[in-house]
């Protein structure tokens, strides 16, 4: 997701761009740290893509990791929203509650 320069306002603004990733941090503002293992469950979605969208937001800042936890041999990180900039969140309240695309799970237009 980087770009050349190493922009993180460019990224930001690129990540956004995708609806799930705008499902992920509408659902952390304020609601404190989950991991993407809770995210694929509560938005019904593959772990792999979860954690790939995370991924993909916390390289560009928008989320931070915040703990690690042992489970059952494998580890869980737990994520917290980290968007600061007023555009970014004004973005997502505005294109929140817009209705899904048919014949795609969890991406709404936008």
């Amino acid at each position: 997701m980087a770009t050349g320069g190493g922009d993180k306002a460019n990224d930001l603004f690129t990540a956004l761009a995708h609806p799930l990733r705008r499902r992920i941090l509408r659902r952390m503002i304020g609601n404190g740290e989950i991991s993407p293992r809770d995210l694929a469950t509560e938005f019904d979605e593959q772990l792999s893509a979860l954690s790939y969208h995370v991924r993909v937001l916390a390289e560009c800042g928008a989320v931070r990791l915040v703990r690690t936890k042992q489970i059952r041999g494998s580890t869980q990180h737990f994520y917290r929203a980290a968007v600061r900039t007023q555009w970014a969140r004004t973005a997502l309240r505005r294109t929140e509650g817009r209705p899904k695309k048919s014949g795609r799970r969890g991406e709404e237009k936008g």
